[in-house]
């Protein structure tokens, strides 16, 4: 459950990185708070098994639906735009649009 704890306080962070927030935080200012640290590199291994008891956590801990939803709206590139004409997979679905960093 520690685990999933770290996993837990990178969302609350403010970090960009799962990495940076593993090595500089974690690492650096939470090494009492985590006695049996283990490596990044095994941390990310063993993520995986973590994956369960995060999803039994955020079930039993979110809040009342009030009708508002909160969607991602990052953009899925899923060809490169040369190939527009002959991608036939989103062919239905997918639209082509432009944001700051350009086409998708």
């Amino acid at each position: 459950m520690r685990s999933v704890s770290i996993l837990i306080l990178f969302q609350q962070s403010g970090y960009r990185t799962f990495k940076g927030f593993y090595l500089e935080h974690v690492q650096g200012h939470l090494r009492q708070e985590f006695p049996r640290l283990v490596s990044y590199t095994r941390f990310v291994d063993l993520m995986p098994r973590f994956l369960v008891p995060l999803a039994v956590y955020l079930h039993l801990h979110r809040g009342e639906c009030t009708g508002i939803a909160f969607i991602d709206s990052t953009s899925l590139a899923v060809c490169h735009p040369a190939r527009i004409r002959q991608h036939r997979v989103f062919r239905v679905d997918a639209r082509r649009g432009i944001t700051s960093v350009g086409w998708f």
